[in-house]
Formats: C-alpha cells, sequence, structure tokens
C-alpha cells in the first residue's frame, strides 16, 4: 500500500493541485488545460476532480489508471467488491461524503481508504485528525466511488424511521444556526426532521434533479424529484411533520415563518463538500392541507460546461455564435417553461462575459450567479419592473443586455430600441417555435419594421431525454412509422438504426441525463421582407426551411439517427 507520506514530488512546480501535477506529468492534460479546469473549479466552487470529470477533459477510467501509477497506489474495481462487508464504524460518514472515500478495511493502526484523488492532503489529514490512524491509498473509479459513498449514507426511509410526531424543533436555533459557510450547531444537526430535509436535498443533486417538491394532503405527505423532466415519488414520510418541515425551510430561505396565507420566495444555500455550494431557489404555495414547497436547484456549474454540452449540431452552434458576435441586435431564445432556456441563455453570456464587456441582466428571479455580470432581481412592489430595469440599464454605458423574458409591450419596446442603438440584447419569450415567435411579437404591437431591423437570431429549443450509453437497445421500427414520424426515403438508407430505453442500474427507466433539441433560425434577408409584409409563421417557416434552418422535429429526428434519445421521446417533446 502507498501511504500518504510517500507521495511523489518529482511533478512539474506550478500552482495546481496535486492531481493536476500528475495528470500534466503523464501526458493525460495539457498544462494550460489543467489550469483553466483548475480556475473554473474554483470560480463555481466545486472540486477540481469533479470538474476534470464532469467537463470530459480525463474519464473516470483514464483518472484513476494514471493516478494508480503516479502514486503507485493499487487499483480496485469497486463493483467487484461486497458492499455489505464493508466497515461502518471506522470514519465518520460524513467525511467519507464531503470527500468522495470509502474506508475498504483496518491494518494494524492504518486505514485502507479508496479515492480518486491521491493527492488530497486536506483529506489525509482529516482522517488522520479524526481516527488518529495512518492512511493507505487504494485508486477507485472517481463515478463508482461517488455512487458507493451515495449508497452508504442514510437512506431516505431509515431518516424518516426516526420522525415522529412529537419532535420538538426549535426554529431560533435553526435560523441562528444557518449561515452560508458556518457548519450548523450539533442539537440542529441532531433533529429528525433537519436530517431528512438535508437528505433530500443531497439525494436531489446526486440524482441529477432540478427540481423537489414537497406535498402535503389530508392523510398523506409526500416528497416528489424531478428527474430528467419527469416526477418521481420518491418519499412518503409522516404527515404530522408538514408543519415543521415547511417552517425549516422557511427559515433557512429567510421566509416570514408567521405567514402561511401567501405565497412567498425565497433562496437558501447548501454546502455538499469541501468546496462545493449549491444554491435553491424555494417557492412556498398554500394549499387544502398545508404549504407545498417547491425547491429549484441552481447549479451554476450547468451554465459552464460550453456550448458543446447543450447538443447543439455544428451548423446550429455556428449559427448562435455568429449571431451573439454581432455588436447590437436581439437574440431570442423561445420554449416552455423548463426547457433550458436560461442555460442557454447563460452559456451565451459566458461565452461573451470578458474584462472588457459590460453585461447587465434582469431577472425574475436571478437563477445563476455568473461573477463579472450586474445582475439585478425584479421587485415589482418596489417598482423595479423589466422595463424600469431596461431603462436604468441604458444610462450605464452597456454592451449586453439579457432580458430574462419580455413579457409586455413595454419591455418589448425598449429592448428592441436598445438592440437597434448599438446594444447586443438577449431575451426569452414563451412561444412553440422559431416562426411563430415573429408572429407572437407582431399581435404584441410591435410594428414590424422594428421587428425586422433589430431581431438577428431565433433558437426554438425542447429538452429530450438522453439514453443511456450503458443499456440503450436497437430497436426495429417500421418503415412506415419512421416515414410518419417525419423521416424522409433516402434518410432510411439502412446505415443507422433507432434504439430504445432499457433501464439498467446507472440510469432512470434507460435514460440518464437529457439532450437539447433546437430550432436556430437567423433573421436573413427574406425573412425581413416576409416580417415586412405580415406575413405568417407558415411563410416564415418553408422560407426558414428552404434556407436549411431544421424545424424542432427534423432536429430531434437527428438526433435518434445519432443514438442519442429514442424515436418516442423525440415524438412526444416535439408534438406537432
Amino acid at each position: 500500500m502507498a501511504s500518504v507520506d510517500s507521495l511523489p514530488t518529482d511533478t512539474p512546480s506550478m500552482a495546481l493541485p496535486g492531481l493536476g501535477r500528475a495528470l500534466v506529468s503523464a501526458g493525460k492534460l495539457g498544462q494550460k488545460a489543467a489550469e483553466d479546469l483548475y480556475r473554473k473549479a474554483q470560480s463555481s466552487r466545486t472540486s477540481f476532480i469533479a470538474e476534470l470529470t464532469g467537463s470530459g477533459a480525463v474519464s473516470p477510467y483514464d483518472l484513476a489508471h494514471t493516478m494508480s501509477t503516479a502514486f503507485a497506489a493499487p487499483l480496485l474495481d469497486l463493483d467487484a467488491i461486497d458492499v455489505n462487508r464493508l466497515p461502518t464504524e471506522l470514519l465518520d460518514p460524513k467525511i467519507c461524503a464531503d470527500y468522495r472515500i470509502v474506508v475498504l478495511s483496518k491494518r494494524n493502526n492504518r486505514l485502507i481508504v479508496a479515492t480518486a484523488d491521491p493527492a488530497d492532503q486536506q483529506a489525509a489529514e482529516k482522517i488522520k485528525f479524526a481516527t488518529q490512524m495512518g492512511v493507505d491509498w487504494v485508486i477507485a473509479e472517481y463515478d463508482k466511488l461517488s455512487k458507493l459513498v451515495d449508497v452508504r449514507t442514510t437512506s431516505a426511509n431509515e431518516a424518516m424511521e426516526n420522525i415522529v410526531g412529537d419532535v420538538e424543533f426549535d426554529d431560533l436555533a435553526a435560523e441562528s444556526a444557518v449561515t452560508d459557510t458556518a457548519e450548523k450547531a450539533t442539537e440542529v444537526d441532531d433533529a429528525p426532521v433537519v436530517k431528512f430535509l438535508h437528505k433530500m436535498l443531497i439525494d436531489a443533486f446526486n440524482m441529477r434533479a432540478s427540481d423537489l417538491h414537497f406535498e402535503p394532503y389530508e392523510h398523506q405527505y409526500r416528497v416528489r424529484f424531478r428527474i430528467d423532466g419527469e416526477l418521481r415519488e420518491i418519499a412518503s414520510p409522516p404527515v404530522a411533520i408538514k408543519d415543521k418541515l415547511a417552517s425549516r425551510i422557511k427559515v433557512i430561505s429567510r421566509m416570514d415563518i408567521s405567514e402561511k396565507r401567501v405565497p412567498q420566495d425565497g433562496r437558501m444555500k447548501l454546502k455538499i463538500g469541501p468546496d462545493r455550494v449549491i444554491d435553491f431557489r424555494v417557492s412556498t404555495l398554500p394549499t387544502l392541507f398545508g404549504e407545498k414547497i417547491v425547491i429549484r436547484i441552481l447549479d451554476p456549474s450547468s451554465a459552464k460546461l460550453g456550448i458543446d454540452a447543450l447538443g447543439y449540431e455544428p451548423e446550429e452552434k455556428e449559427r448562435l455564435l455568429n449571431a451573439i458576435s454581432r455588436p447590437y441586435g436581439m437574440v431570442l431564445v423561445t420554449g416552455p417553461t423548463g426547457s433550458g432556456k436560461t442555460v442557454s441563455l447563460y452559456t451565451c453570456l459566458n461565452i461573451l462575459n470578458k474584462p472588457g464587456v459590460n453585461i447587465s441582466t434582469a431577472e425574475d428571479p436571478s437563477e445563476i450567479n455568473l461573477p463579472g455580470v450586474n445582475q439585478v432581481n425584479m421587485n415589482e412592489k418596489a417598482g423595479l419592473t423589466f422595463a424600469v430595469a431596461l431603462k436604468a440599464f441604458l444610462r450605464q454605458d452597456p454592451d449586453v443586455i439579457m432580458v430574462g423574458e419580455i413579457r409586455d409591450l413595454e419591455t418589448a419596446d425598449i429592448s428592441i430600441k436598445a438592440a437597434q442603438t448599438g446594444h447586443l440584447v438577449l431575451s426569452t419569450l414563451h412561444t412553440n417555435d422559431a416562426p411563430t415567435t415573429l408572429t407572437r411579437m407582431m399581435n404584441m404591437g410591435i410594428p414590424t419594421f422594428n421587428i425586422a431591423s433589430s431581431v438577428i437570431l431565433i433558437t426554438a429549443q425542447r429538452l429530450a431525454r438522453r439514453l443511456c450509453a450503458t443499456c440503450k437497445a436497437p430497436l426495429d421500427v417500421p418503415r412506415k412509422a419512421l416515414l410518419e414520424a417525419g423521416y424522409k426515403p433516402e434518410e432510411l438508407d439502412g446505415t443507422w438504426t433507432p434504439y430504445k430505453p432499457v433501464g439498467c442500474s446507472a440510469c432512470n427507466n434507460g435514460y440518464k441525463g437529457r439532450v437539447g433539441i433546437y430550432q436556430v433560425m437567423p433573421i436573413s434577408e427574406e425573412i425581413q421582407r416576409i416580417i415586412l409584409r405580415g406575413g405568417s409563421a407558415l411563410d416564415i417557416a418553408q422560407q426558414a426551411s428552404k434556407e436549411g434552418v431544421r424545424s424542432l422535429r427534423e432536429s430531434g429526428l437527428l438526433k435518434v439517427k445519432l443514438g442519442l434519445t429514442s424515436l418516442e421521446e423525440v415524438l412526444s417533446v416535439t408534438n406537432e
């Protein structure tokens, strides 16, 4: 076993952590790439190893093999071990969760610990301090290790078994204990309701959920997660905890716990590791049997994945990048709620976010914090509306303006004037596709010449569930069904096959994650002419098709050909 005291020291001397230096020395990562990823991890407050594997710069498999060689430590396949026989009392589970480590065994006065980052001296020191024992590292793949750590934490059912109707819960103690960086007080951590809420938030994050729903009914209380766009019931705690749970959530979200008659909005943070903090947006709604609470997970790293991770095809990506590189004009992103419009906008802002560019955003509310961008939350009670904020922005020497949503004629009018006077304006609208966006703007009362002279590109989008690469299976679909779905006869040449979801331990019913389906429509001179003569959405769609713009259905069918999603999923999300 390799001791933490015998780590190699012949890696490049630079301001990278040991993991990064080892990868650079092994030739698995360029020095500049490593530094860029490390800076990204610091700015988004994620761990370096999570940034490495999450960005795809290094696969968990390659990382494990490189670390095993570089640190002369054994390599272990966690799939080959019986997790039920692992020791549970040798190390605090919180340390294991924070540092993504698993204790395998004890030998004399040393612990044998599985890790993906043997260069993490902080983890080693934490273990030594907590156990008064030395550490021998065994290397494991980061994704398998994280999954095992999550499995070994207290299950939601176990947490619920500890919740009883007469639990005393001190809201004031909780309020004094919650800060952005401080640890919760011991007496608050011991409260079963607090443990249950913490467990739900951690589970939701690990399961890549976008929202948590806490729903009280007369004889039932249920918790559901929205995972890959679908709601799934996760837990059914006792009805008696509904008031205590609502109070806890409202306290840490800085809401009024005495007000239960009207909806409220708030935000909270959760520290899920030594260098990772996740924001949550909280909304309460009074119902017949208590307050329903929905918590939206706001992961800043989602806006920093890069445009390639969103699923744009090469020509669609080129059109979008060309549009946002223009010095002025309006770029609109359209689609229903939950279609990923905010992430798309922030991905564009992240590309534009440079020291020489002044960017201001007006949102209701700001979902993703982006350093270097001046973000303003709307407050209609105080008179701060989109229109008021936009007027203020124009006096602030802006280069790029982002409006969360164009909801009325006044906001649209100011946005268009900004786009016509030397500013790049990004915004969203709730429409079905790109062509209908233009007719919707006409129906709002915006003059056609203003639309034609300001809008330079419209992107309509949907999110489809991505097939699990591990278990997806070929599907025999009749030619007639493919033609009815929208494929052209020349596309059915037999060189590709559609896939279907199967389901395995690594996914959710055959799907894992989501992929974007896009209709990226630049406003050409011919489309401008159609707008000026008051043409219909059908006229615009026909011209866009002539210019090579795919409809949402065609874009989705291409994703099926590439094996990224299923035909059933595309037909569902592009219901034309």
